[in-house]
């Protein structure tokens, strides 16, 4: 049912947009924290966010309508399978997002015995702030769950009244996550790449973000990658994760299917 409803509102994306307001603070809670003091790839964002996504729709446009319709069919989710993996999803490194990577990747990820792969993820999450946050605070889109008392698989707090919802973050990293993990072990880019976009539809499923946040932060997600690929540190990351992943013998516990 979840794909349909997201595929609804994907439809109506040739619709007519609206400009969005003033700008809002972007830090995004949720996201948690990675686990060690590193610095992004990037020191200043190099991608013009707010050029390449461009507004997100208007309430009353057809894909607006549709975005709020499935905001409120996706409540009716709560309880269900679907709701418990979005709650694991939420914490990008506390929650069990980052184990269900390694559960599709079929590696331990960890900073003992892929310290590389690591290091690139952690570096992935920053830089998804830096290049994210400018097109969040210029658009300013209030999140879905404003305004209502509808059930969220998070709990609601004061700073999802001024964190803007689009583009959502949360996409931006699993998107770009999938998309590098799958180029490091290409054997399993199918469930990596399929476990990038379903992280993203979780934050739908949450009710904190409308699938167009979740569309824009693929976008802007695989923008990132494509212009990390031209960053020496980046390209020396990625040959020394290469090598580990290869190498690795260590595969992850408590994996279903």
């Amino acid at each position: 049912m979840i794909r349909h409803l997201l595929t609804a509102a994907a439809v109506c994306a040739l619709s007519a947009c609206a400009s969005a307001s003033a700008p809002s603070r972007a830090d995004d809670p949720s996201m948690g924290s990675p686990p060690a003091k590193v610095a992004g790839y990037f020191a200043t964002n190099p991608l013009d966010g707010r050029a390449i996504l461009g507004p997100p729709p208007a309430p009353d446009s057809a894909h607006g309508k549709a975005d709020r319709a499935t905001f409120e069919d996706t409540r009716k989710l709560e309880g269900s399978p679907r709701w418990k993996t979005a709650i694991q999803d939420n914490d990008l490194w506390g929650g069990g997002a980052l184990k269900r990577f390694s559960c599709a990747m079929d590696v331990d990820l960890n900073d003992r015995q892929t310290p590389a792969t690591w290091r690139i993820l952690h570096k992935i999450e920053l830089d998804a702030r830096t290049v994210g946050t400018p097109a969040k605070d210029f658009y300013d889109r209030k999140r879905p769950l404003i305004g209502n008392d509808a059930p969220l698989c998070v709990p609601r707090e004061d700073w999802m009244k001024t964190n803007a919802s689009y583009p959502s973050g949360h996409a931006m990293v699993a998107w770009s996550w999938g998309l590098v993990l799958a180029e490091l072990k290409p054997a399993k880019a199918d469930p990596l790449l399929t476990l990038g976009r379903e992280s993203g539809e979780s934050r739908v499923i949450c009710g904190v973000h409308f699938p167009s946040d979740v569309e824009a932060g693929r976008s802007l997600g695989a923008a990132m990658v494509a212009r990390l690929h031209s960053e020496p540190a980046f390209q020396a990351d990625m040959a020394a994760a290469r090598r580990e992943i290869a190498a690795a013998k260590v595969k992850p516990a408590g994996c279903s299917g």
